[in-house]
């Protein structure tokens, strides 16, 4: 695989005149190719869970289902992990598109071959493939974010990018309802969103490029002239091993392990809310599929005011304290998800309302995880440092928020499961508030990873 997708050769240099208008117009394109390249991974990431509700009605169980779709974020946290590390040595070109193809080649698959939808075991394999290959798209996108924005450019550029989850994460549920009406088929919830990402991989390879130095450009350090701390050139620029990379600069990191631990809470509420909004609303709050839909929609849109104005917040308000930012928000996401549990049924309009602020506020820890671990690390170890914290989100808050939150619904009731979510949420409080201590302690730990 590595020989497959290795970096990218540099070319000779540009003229100088060349370099500014050619950076601007790469910039610029490269956006486009990992925003509209990573939305599409969340066109077959979690639409299976709007397939959900009919899945019930031919006899599967919350709890069985969840298992099912444990099955993605058990192999996404392990890929985003061992993948990521392999990124840090890949052509991100070649890497993002192929991930997100198969990826919806599998979930085609899915929609389109009743087989596949008819036991938990045979869905449960499908979705850890799906999800494998859907470990190729953040750390591919994180290692262009490194190489073409410089380190005072991070902050702002990864908020932005940030809203290609909710952008894509809120297309499936309006792809459903014009599945449903035109052809009558719940499958379409897996095949159409399938063809859809497809397509994008194609757009992705078209417009994603590696490195600056394969399109004959300079480092962006030598470009922005912004060097981080001992930054010394060449040797920067040097592709690491898998040894350094982790000896080195992953696991030692205390900051690195504090983050990802808050993630595995993080995402537990994050998913637990998404992942079981359209059977929570449809049995409890007696929602119709369209209503549940928009809720769902709304939950994902939200999120992309709210992980702008987190990112601005925490550059322009904490002082670029990742943790202060996100012990804010996560307290703000506590308070409303504690109301969306107890407003009794009848009431849709707060039920929506409370869709709509958790989503604003969730994202925005969800950003500052990704953000601090590419500070937390040198540029040539970006993708490991953040599969890292995606490997405990993933195998620990979603696979929580699929399989436990499930049998606990099952056995306790949706009050069970809300206080499995709201414990979550103080939880990832409590390591964030380790994180702010940590930070104000040390400000300049994060300049001082890219020694």
């Amino acid at each position: 695989m590595l020989s497959l997708f290795k970096p990218a050769a540099h070319r000779p240099r540009v003229p100088d005149q060349s370099t500014d208008p050619l950076y601007r117009r790469l910039r610029r394109q490269l956006f486009l190719g990992i925003f509209f390249g990573y939305a599409a991974y969340y066109l077959v990431r979690k639409n299976f869970a709007l397939a959900m509700p009919q899945l019930m009605e031919q006899g599967f169980s919350k709890g069985d289902l969840g298992i099912a779709l444990s099955g993605v974020s058990l192999a996404y946290g392990i890929s985003k992990f061992v993948m990521g590390s392999v990124s840090d040595r890949s052509n991100a070109r070649l890497f993002l598109p192929t991930g997100l193809f198969l990826a919806g080649a599998v979930m085609l698959f899915m929609g389109l071959v009743p087989w596949a939808t008819s036991g938990i075991a045979i869905m449960y394999v499908l979705l850890f493939i799906c999800g494998w290959f859907q470990g190729m798209g953040w750390p591919a996108c994180g290692r262009v974010m490194v190489h073409w924005w410089s380190h005072k450019e991070r902050g702002p550029i990864v908020s932005v990018w940030n809203c290609a989850h909710n952008v894509g994460g809120g297309i499936p549920p309006l792809l459903a309802m014009v599945g449903m009406a035109l052809f009558g088929d719940w499958h379409s919830k897996l095949y159409l969103p399938a063809l859809a990402a497809m397509a994008m991989a194609l757009v992705a390879w078209l417009l994603v490029r590696d490195t600056p130095q394969s399109c004959g450009l300079p480092p962006i350090e030598e470009y922005k002239n912004d060097f981080p701390e001992h930054y010394d050139g060449e040797n920067a620029e040097r592709e690491l091993t898998t040894r350094e990379i982790l000896l080195k600069y992953v696991l030692p990191s205390r900051l690195l392990w504090y983050i990802a631990l808050a993630n595995v809470f993080i995402y537990l509420l994050r998913y637990g809310i998404l992942d079981w909004s359209p059977t929570y609303l449809k049995e409890v709050k007696h929602f119709t599929l369209e209503k549940s839909s928009w809720s769902y929609f709304l939950y994902e849109y939200a999120g992309i005011p709210g992980t702008l104005l987190c990112g601005w917040m925490s550059d322009k308000v904490f002082n670029r304290n990742r943790g202060a930012t996100g012990v804010f928000f996560m307290v703000l996401v506590t308070i409303a998800t504690v109301v969306y549990w107890l407003n009794p049924a009848g009431n849709p309009g707060v039920d929506m309302l409370c869709m709509l602020v958790i989503g604003f506020l969730i994202y925005g820890p969800v950003m500052l995880i990704g953000l601090h671990a590419l500070e937390l690390a040198p540029k040539k170890a970006a993708g490991t440092a953040a599969g890292f914290t995606g490997l405990f989100g993933y195998l620990g808050g979603s696979m929580a928020a699929s399989a436990v939150i499930g049998y606990t619904v099952d056995f306790f009731g949706w009050d069970g499961g809300f206080m499995v979510m709201i414990g979550g949420c103080v939880l990832a409080v409590l390591l964030l508030l380790l994180t702010m201590l940590s930070e104000t302690k040390q400000p300049a730990l994060t300049d001082a990873a890219a020694e």
